[in-house]
């Protein structure tokens, strides 16, 4: 039997400020009128756009939100995923939240916060990161400012597998348009030194504090070579992504084999 590919549909959205209401009904507009997918991703803080103040409105993982991804899941029969402000336990997270469409929800906290803009002294960092198996894929979802820390993005062995921890390495963002090439040299230096997929999606448009966004999102091979990728404008593109052929590219090319073994401290 052959290995199942996986079709990622990519939603970038130029986010209202501060209307999660808003933000919802447009969204799913967008993935309803697009073709049918297994993973649908959304930006970092779709619901708000990047924004310190929105702490004081989070939702928590019982929200309107949460709910909203579920359904969303359920009737596009896809899993669903992106980040929101959510409180749990006393706390502020900048939470990726990644909906399958049993109504299960599983969750990554952003570890490292984006100091430039305060984020940490608004947001409580994360700790673990979180691998997914969806559909016969392991995927490994993280936020933003993650993308800069190879340490944390990298694909280290699974000795139960006996092989790479992920296949699919995916970040939601809110990068803005004066580091646009970092977003775009470093997706794809993740995706060549991981031998994965990795898949990118950003908001475009411009902020509640004046910063402008250039979208760029992108689906890259394990080269680098763009599957799917966005302009500037707000849009929806779908990437199908095999694994046969990654099975293919870590076969003729083992540099994983090589890696050093290493563990991540707690920060």
């Amino acid at each position: 039997m052959s290995a199942p590919d996986l079709r990622v549909l990519l939603v970038q959205a130029d986010t209202v400020w501060h209307d999660p209401a808003a933000n919802r009904a447009r969204l799913g507009a967008w993935v309803r009128d697009a073709e049918s997918a297994d993973l649908i991703v959304l930006p970092e803080t779709f619901t708000t756009g990047f924004s310190n103040e929105a702490v004081a409105t989070a939702e928590t993982m019982d929200g309107e939100t949460a709910a909203w991804m579920r359904a969303l899941a359920a009737e596009r029969n896809a899993a669903v995923t992106g980040s929101i402000q959510c409180r749990d336990d006393g706390r502020v997270y900048n939470r990726l939240l990644f909906a399958t469409p049993d109504g299960t929800v599983r969750r990554y906290d952003k570890r490292h916060l984006f100091r430039m803009a305060r984020e940490q002294e608004w947001y409580a960092p994360g700790r673990e990161r979180l691998v997914v198996e969806w559909r016969g894929w392991q995927i490994c979802p993280l936020v933003c400012y993650d993308l800069r820390f190879p340490v944390f993005s990298r694909n280290r062995m699974d000795g139960a597998r006996q092989a790479p921890e992920f296949d699919l390495l995916l970040y939601v963002a809110n990068w803005p348009a004066p580091r646009h090439e970092a977003w775009r040299t470093l997706l794809r230096a993740r995706a060549m030194e991981n031998s994965c997929y990795v898949v990118g999606v950003n908001r475009t448009g411009t902020d509640g504090n004046g910063h402008p966004y250039l979208g760029g999102s992108i689906a890259t091979d394990p080269l680098g070579k763009a599957l799917a990728e966005c302009d500037a404008a707000a849009q929806a593109a779908l990437a199908t992504l095999s694994l046969e052929r990654l099975h293919e590219h870590r076969r003729k090319f083992p540099a994983h084999l090589d890696a050093d073994a290493f563990a991540i401290l707690d920060p």
